[in-house]
């Protein structure tokens, strides 16, 4: 810019030289001179911006260039978020449905099956026959039975005319001792006749006490006479075996002509399943949110998108030594049958916490010898190891105890190139799991 401006003075100075010459008038500078003048003015100042803007700007691209460049080389790492986790979780623990009633029914007389009405699978009512047992010398110990209460009764009828005959004898005795006193007194008989009468008296006292403790004894022989007919009977209305209840007969151990014995033949087996119970393990450190009346939901792997709805009936409020569990049973309507005794389900059990834990995901662990580890990008983009505390497993996901704060940046899935302090360009997440978790 001054070679310009000096440049202009000297063209400015030749003019004045030209016009102040030997009382010459001076002359207006041609169109040629002014074109050139113009044309160097040009070149001048194009000079200067080739010389000044063009190096700066080029300056200014490759100092940007170079930052860039410096910033691709940076590992690119994959940040995701530490989050809190939802304040109701849900617990899944497996278990195996069964009835909520099941009994096995034994034969309770000995004889042969005569026929059976009932197979596996059938659905019964209360009270239904299921099958008929034969038993021959059960009727012929029921006729004995009968007939040995019948002569119970003719001995009590013995024994109660025995009676009637020795009070009569007694009411005598006591009248004819009376008047011989008084004969006596007066000194018409002798005292060896009265004496007599009065013995015979006595005598027929203790025969009505004998009678009478006769007539006890026939009507206990009575009442043990008629109370072993009546076991007999019962045991006769035993060879028809009944339903003790409404369900299913998921057993049938005999079939018709087995020879049956009292109390050793198991005949049927039948469950009542219109509710079923399901008991679960629950872990010590979920066994105080566990309580009777809470929700439970079923699952079956091979019915995906069915579920159950059920309720925590009792818990054993205490933990087994050997594994630390409390055993919980779960009650469920099963009112059109489609749930079977020994199947496998998944029981979801939601319970609320009143400080949730941080939640992390479980490619984020680095597992080192001196515990375990994860990456934090820190506010200069930079790599912080952190030793943190782990709680509960959810698969994705794991609870943090201590050793991160919540909304800070932890690398998925960290590389041998995440060191301490190096610099790294963090890539956050697109999405996150944002449902609550599953404890198992």
């Amino acid at each position: 810019m001054k070679d310009l401006r000096s440049r202009i003075d000297e063209l400015e100075d030749e003019l004045r030289e030209l016009r102040g010459q030997a009382g010459k008038p001076a002359r207006r500078p041609s169109q040629w001179a002014l074109r050139i003048g113009l044309l160097l003015l040009v070149v001048a100042l194009a000079a200067i911006f080739a010389l000044g803007y063009l190096p700066r700007q080029q300056r200014e691209s490759r100092i940007v260039q170079e930052a860039k460049d410096r910033n691709d080389a940076l590992p690119v790492v994959r940040v995701a978020a530490v989050r809190r986790a939802a304040a109701v979780s849900r617990l899944v623990l497996p278990g195996t449905t069964q009835a909520i009633t099941e009994a096995p029914i034994l034969a309770r007389a000995d004889g042969y099956l005569k026929r059976r009405y009932a197979d596996i699978g059938d659905r019964v009512k209360a009270g239904q026959l299921l099958a008929e047992i034969e038993a021959p010398e059960l009727d012929q110990q029921a006729l004995q039975a009968g007939a040995a209460v019948e002569q119970t009764k003719a001995s009590w009828e013995q024994a109660k005319a025995n009676y009637d005959q020795a009070r009569s004898n007694e009411d005598l005795a006591r009248v004819t001792a009376a008047r011989w006193a008084n004969l006596l007194k007066r000194g018409v008989v002798s005292r060896q006749e009265n004496d007599q009468l009065q013995a015979n008296y006595k005598a027929q006292a203790a025969g009505v006490v004998a009678s009478s403790k006769a007539l006890a004894v026939a009507t206990s022989n009575i009442a043990a006479a008629q109370a072993n007919l009546a076991r007999i009977e019962n045991l006769r209305g035993y060879l028809k075996v009944v339903a003790p209840f409404a369900g299913i007969v998921t057993m049938r151990n005999v079939d018709s002509g087995a020879l049956v014995t009292s109390g050793n033949t198991l005949l049927f087996r039948v469950a009542q399943i219109d509710i079923l119970r399901t008991y679960v393990n629950v872990a010590q450190v979920n066994a105080a949110s566990v309580s009777t009346g809470m929700r439970a939901i079923l699952t079956l792997a091979d019915r995906p998108g069915v579920q159950y709805s059920g309720r925590v009936s009792r818990a054993a409020n205490a933990l087994d030594p050997a594994t630390r569990t409390m055993l919980a049973e779960i009650q469920v309507p099963n009112p059109d049958g489609s749930l079977l005794p020994g199947m496998y389900v998944q029981v979801s059990l939601e319970t609320t916490r009143k400080d949730p834990p941080l939640l992390l995901g479980a490619d984020a662990l680095a597992v080192r010898g001196e515990g375990t580890l994860v990456a934090v990008v820190d506010r200069e983009e930079r790599i912080r190891f952190r030793k943190i505390t782990v709680g509960r497993d959810y698969g994705p996901e794991v609870e943090v105890l201590s050793g991160i704060q919540e909304g800070e940046r932890v690398v998925i899935n960290p590389s041998d190139a995440v060191r301490e302090g190096v610099r790294v360009k963090a890539v956050r997440m697109e999405t996150e799991p944002a449902a609550a978790p599953k404890a198992r």
